[in-house]
């Protein structure tokens, strides 16, 4: 006795691709389009209303919550709900949205410029429903360039209002008027947030004063990289093997 179809949910918000989608799908024994919607708010509340096996996900989507937000907002109440994403976008943030995901199975990730055609999805639809995986070989190693370029990114191990601070301090601003343009009410606050940024950089221990913390700071947030200096004074920056190399300026 043959199984019943894949109940498939489709998240695309692009009107006149969405409808052909669900055609497309339907004409396929094995999948069932049960809904099709614009965004990941309306995918979350119909799947609280009723069941999918598998969801075809645009990463980018109407309503508040990209692709990759509202998986991992469905997932939180269906674990593991096989997912396939699919998108023509090409923006370092998606990246960094599924990095930091935590999506380990039951799911694909492919450019839609190559996985277009719903004949070409079945099979990733059925693998992730499975439990295996799949990320298009383009996406992951963009992937891995955008995480490459956050870990060597000194802002992104500061809170924003330690980069507000760290981008003011690289102007040459005083402690004095940092704290005036950015409304701080209490005077110590710039001396803890300063200390934050020391401590994130790794500045503590290699500065010999507050002073040249500061002014390494100052060139740390300038050049947008991580630099170390070892006990000589000397700066050693991450090459692409991460490993660190003395830097010429």
């Amino acid at each position: 006795m043959p199984s019943s179809p894949l109940k498939l949910l489709i998240v695309e918000d692009n009107p006149r691709l969405r409808p052909a989608l669900a055609a497309g799908f339907d004409a396929i024994p094995a999948l069932s389009v049960v809904y099709a919607c614009d965004s990941g708010e309306a995918a979350l509340t119909y799947c609280l209303s009723d069941t999918v096996d598998a969801i075809l996900m645009d990463v980018q989507l109407a309503g508040q919550l990209n692709g990759i937000e509202a998986a991992v907002a469905i997932r939180r109440e269906f674990p593991r709900l096989p997912v396939i994403f699919y998108s023509i976008q090409d923006d370092d943030d998606y990246y960094r949205d599924f990095r930091h995901s935590g999506i380990l199975t039951h799911f694909a990730y492919v450019r839609k410029s190559n996985y277009l055609l719903p004949s070409m999805l079945a099979p990733l639809i059925q693998d992730a429903v499975s439990g295996r995986s799949f990320i298009d070989p383009d996406i992951a190693n963009r992937g891995q360039e955008v995480q490459r370029r956050d870990e060597n990114d000194p802002m992104a191990l500061l809170e924003p209002n330690e980069q507000l601070v760290a981008s003011l301090l690289a102007q040459g601003l005083t402690n004095e008027r940092i704290a005036v343009q950015l409304g701080f009410q209490d005077k110590r606050t710039i001396s803890r947030v300063n200390g934050q940024i020391y401590a994130a950089w790794d500045l503590k221990n290699t500065a010999a004063d507050e002073k040249v913390a500061r002014t390494r700071a100052a060139i740390i947030s300038r050049t947008g990289r991580l630099i170390r200096w070892d006990e000589q004074g000397n700066p050693f920056i991450l090459n692409e093997r991460d490993e660190w190399t003395p830097w010429a300026a």
